[in-house]
């Protein structure tokens, strides 16, 4: 290692920080931090970026860090030569303006030019000047060093143009580490800011929390930098209660990792932490036997990483009498309220064991683990309460008081908005399977937000639509109307499972196209960032559930349906610019199932091309057309594709317009003069019903696939036809014949989208 190249360690000790926050803390301490010093030249682009960070310090080691960044040279543009220079060849004012402006020394009071080749664009230098210049010979004498800059002129389009080439010097590692330092602070994602004062008790500043030591360290040198009313140093403190000393001093940027886990108690990397606390887990739920396994929760292993410095994972139980109440109702309250993992025996059932995760490894674990026992047992206990007084009264009972609850201020109440859903959930399980289908998923619709009224959603919100699938089994009603209450929340979030039955996908179509309908006709759609009613995630929900239901009901069908289904229930129906909703509602869902298939590997052409069709069966018609694109065919096809649709554009004529309208237009087989519009029009006729064949049995990649066979006839056709033949009948029958192709092969895609 270079003698000035060290690695770096920065920390920042601070009062407990925000648990949920850490993981991001730390990570933009660190890669803010580490890209400054690159950007300044401190650091290299292969330089190792290791980031720290515990409940009470953000640090970040970087290694092969230099005390000086290296000298550079840089030219800038000034002005037209003319402007620079008198007709004497003397500076201007112009000139001399701008060359303080950019922070040089000048006594210009002679110019010369040297009679020699540059290196800078092939113009000649300017010499003997009091800003220092010099010319290539100068570079190898002892002037070469008082030199700041060097002006030469460069001739550019019409006329000579004066630069300045300057040298400027590398940072130093205690100014670029401060630059680094302010501007990782500053773009922490800091949740909320608090105002503290500092020691001197005058000054104030705003931080996440108060911060209370600074380290800098160049190997085993101090930075001298400052933040937050500190100055860096190399003492640092270790663990509250374990460490075997209050205050560390950190020997050098190499040892800081090892003298925390030794010394300070501490393990300071975030995910090392999070991995001990994991193998603990497993480890302690192994002791207990019959396959028992702690609840998997990433959101909670990271608050819980952020909220210990050295994890201890200890075996707590509660009474077997809890397990009565609903497992997802203990597991929440045991997640949410005291940050324990719950176990779970080995068909995924909830036991009365739960796993804490303590920061202190006291020899005798008794006390601490009767403490978190006695803590957890109101919190059951209230969950048991909850549960018992809410089953006192049915699903339905509660539903007229939803007509007390605000939904939206110009939508109206939650009552209202129930008979909105029924109606759609109703009209959809028609569609979907007839009479029986439609009651269920109307009754379902009508219980399915009364929960929202029970004591135990109204604790832990978390579980609405779980508890209603409950109090409605409770109630006695069928498995199907159950789950569907439970399920027409879903999908909740991406990878999430789709309404475990048919009535539940009713319901949630109908949940989800109501919310968009309804709120895209008061005018709330989302802009940028900001979607405070989740309409794209409801868009992404209907999505998911169209593909799997592979349905020939299209998007537009969907919400005409909507459109249809809520009309007498909207007293304010004629306000809404329907016609306009249903185009900006169908544009968001599309937009929506693009990006989603461009997720999933496919390019923008072939997604272009399936969704600008607006038809159903997206997901086959999209697997048929990335097949399709492999086909050495596939190429001359879709630009063929493109140009036929491209004549019957500007075409004009009853063919045309026929086409234009989607009808099937009539060959005359008689006025097919040419050899190539003859064979064109056999190949069609022997290709398009094979590939009509496998459109209707729902096989788009065969169809596809079939026109392959195309490409030969309809190139021959495009070298030796001309389409637009002076006699009108063999203009038209040639049109009609390009329309019947355009149909042919745009049925499964438009082919045209993957033209180059």
């Amino acid at each position: 290692m270079n003698m000035t190249t060290k690695n770096l360690l920065v920390e920042l000790f601070v009062e407990e920080l925000p648990p949920k926050a850490l993981k991001k803390l730390g990570e933009s301490f660190a890669t803010v931090l580490a890209d400054s010093l690159k950007a300044q030249g401190l650091a290299t682009a292969g330089s190792t970026v290791t980031a720290f960070a515990s409940p009470r310090r953000l640090a970040v080691q970087v290694s092969n860090v230099v005390v000086k960044a290296t000298d550079k040279p840089t030219q800038q543009k000034l002005m037209p030569a003319n402007v620079a220079l008198d007709s004497e060849g003397k500076p201007t004012q112009s000139l001399t303006k701008k060359i303080i402006s950019i922070g040089l020394d000048i006594g210009i009071h002679s110019i010369g030019w040297a009679a020699v080749e540059t290196d800078v664009g092939g113009g000649s230098k300017l010499v003997d000047m009091g800003v220092r210049v010099f010319d290539n010979a100068a570079r190898a004498t002892d002037q070469a060093e008082k030199m700041d800059a060097l002006l030469f002129k460069k001739f550019e389009g019409k006329a000579d143009v004066l630069y300045i080439e300057k040298v400027v010097a590398g940072v130093r590692l205690h100014e670029g580490l401060q630059v680094a330092i302010n501007e990782a602070l500053t773009q922490l994602p800091i949740p909320k800011v608090m105002t503290y004062q500092l020691a001197d008790g005058w000054d104030s500043v705003q931080f996440v929390r108060p911060a209370h030591g600074l380290i800098a360290l160049h190997g085993a040198d101090v930075v001298p930098v400052s933040v937050l009313g500190l100055q860096s140093g190399r003492t640092t403190q270790g663990h509250r209660f374990e460490a075997a000393n209050a205050t560390l001093e950190i020997r050098d940027a190499d040892s800081y990792e090892s003298q925390m886990e030794n010394e300070g108690a501490v393990i300071p990397s975030f995910a090392k932490r999070r991995a001990e606390i994991a193998r603990q887990l497993a480890e302690t739920a192994a002791k207990v036997g019959a396959g028992a396994k702690p609840i998997e929760d990433d959101a909670l292993l990271d608050e819980v990483t952020g909220l210990v410095e050295r994890p201890h994972v200890l075996l707590c139980q509660f009474e077997a009498q809890f397990l009565e109440v609903p497992q997802e109702c203990l597991i929440l309250t045991m997640k949410a309220n005291q940050k324990y993992f719950p176990l779970l025996d080995g068909n995924g059932k909830l036991t009365n064991k739960f796993l804490v995760v303590s920061n202190i490894n006291p020899a005798d674990a008794s006390a601490v683990i009767g403490g978190n026992e006695r803590v957890v047992r109101p919190r059951l206990a209230d969950a048991k309460f909850f549960y018992d007084q809410d089953r006192k009264k049915t699903l339905e009972a509660r539903v007229l008081g939803l007509a007390k609850v605000v939904y939206h201020n110009k939508l109206g109440t939650q009552g209202e908005r129930v008979q909105r859903v029924c109606a759609i959930a109703k009209a959809i399980g028609q569609q979907l399977g007839g009479d029986s289908l439609a009651l269920q998923a109307e009754q379902a619709a009508l219980l399915a937000k009364a929960d929202l009224l029970t004591d135990m959603v109204g604790e832990f919100p978390e579980l609405q639509g779980i508890m209603g699938r409950y109090y409605a089994q409770h109630d006695g009603l069928s498995d199907d109307i159950a789950y569907a209450i439970e399920d027409h929340y879903k999908p909740r979030f991406a990878g999430d499972e789709l309404p475990r039955n048919m009535v539940g996908i009713c319901v949630a179509l109908a949940d989800k196209l109501e919310t968009l309908v309804g709120m895209f006709g008061i005018g709330q759609v989302p802009t940028g960032d900001k979607d405070p009613f989740a309409l794209r995630r409801h868009a992404i929900g209907v999505l998911r559930i169209m593909s799997a239901l592979d349905t020939n009901f299209t998007l537009k069908e969907y919400i005409d349906l909507v459109f249809e289904a809520t009309n007498p229930f909207y007293s304010f129906y004629d306000e809404f610019d329907w016609v306009n909703v249903n185009q900006n509602l169908i544009l968001f869902i599309l937009d929506r199932l693009a990006g989603l298939l461009r997720d999933e590997g496919y390019s923008a052409q072939e997604v272009e091309a399936v969704i600008s069709l607006r038809q159903p069966h997206i997901m086959k018609r999209i697997v048929a057309v990335r097949a399709f694109t492999v086909l050495p065919e596939a190429a001359a096809l879709a630009a063929a594709n493109k140009r036929v649709g491209n004549i019957l554009k500007k075409a004009e004529g009853d063919a045309a317009l026929r086409q234009a309208q989607g009808e099937r237009v009539e060959i005359n087989v008689a006025l097919l003069q040419e050899p190539a519009e003859q064979a064109l029009h056999q190949a069609l006729s022997k290709i398009t019903p094979k590939a009509d064949a496998a459109f209707e049995r729902g096989d788009y990649t065969a169809s596809l696939q079939a026109l392959a066979a195309l490409r030969e006839p309809v190139d021959a056709f495009f070298d030796s036809v001309m389409v637009n033949a002076e006699d009108p009948a063999l203009r038209a029958n040639r049109l009609a014949l390009l329309a019947t192709l355009h149909q042919a092969m745009n049925r499964v895609a438009d082919i045209s989208k993957l033209a180059a």
